[in-house]
């Protein structure tokens, strides 16, 4: 299969003319506020969408998919701020919108799904039977001592990278996903887009 990594943290199948991304995490600067955590830049959510829409523009899919954590809570689904949720309105319109719920939206838009078949994969916001395609973790993978966000590539997992602007991840190195993934690589995003093993050593993994 032709699934193509974006260094925007976007997954393209052009087969499938579908644009997968997950974890938009929309409205986590308010929800953290609201909560009464560490305060973001609040724009956030503008820069999340801004983003999802250039690749949109770019690719011309035929499907959109969020793999689930499009809103940080339900609550921020509900109270969105009224241009964020007018531009996500009118990117949605054209190319068939599938919206897979996640932990932090498991109402997410209303017409969610839990999760769903593509080709040989399922889709879905935690990883579980392979082959499949998900989110959740949030994966990140270190290279000359910096931190990217990475696409992580084993036998029967493909966890994509947050897209969500201010969401944080998981090291890739760390026990849960190296047994999760086990040997595999890991696709940087950003200029370049480096691979990089995983499931080995941390001292092999970081030359």
């Amino acid at each position: 299969m032709r699934l193509e990594a974006q260094p925007s943290g976007a997954l393209w199948w052009p087969d499938e003319g579908a644009l997968i991304v997950a974890d938009l995490h929309l409205g986590k600067s308010a929800r953290m506020a609201r909560r009464g955590g560490a305060l973001l830049p609040p724009f956030e959510s503008l820069d999340t969408v801004a983003r999802l829409e250039a690749e949109v523009a770019r690719l011309g899919p035929r499907r959109l998919i969020s793999l689930g954590d499009a809103f940080d809570d339900d609550i921020a689904a509900n109270e969105i701020a009224p241009e964020i949720a007018d531009r996500l309105a009118a990117l949605t319109q054209r190319p068939e919108t599938i919206w897979i719920a996640g932990n932090h939206d498991p109402v997410g838009l209303g017409r969610a799904v839990a999760e769903m078949p593509l080709g040989p994969f399922t889709l879905r916001h935690i990883a579980g039977q392979g082959p499949d395609i998900s989110g959740h973790f949030h994966p990140k993978a270190r290279l000359a001592r910096r931190s990217y966000r990475a696409f992580l590539v084993g036998a029967h997992h493909l966890i994509l990278p947050a897209f969500g602007t201010y969401t944080g991840g998981l090291d890739c190195d760390g026990p849960e996903l190296r047994a999760l993934v086990g040997p595999g690589i890991a696709v940087l995003t950003g200029p370049g887009m480096p691979m990089r093993p995983i499931g080995q050593s941390a001292a092999r993994q970081s030359r």
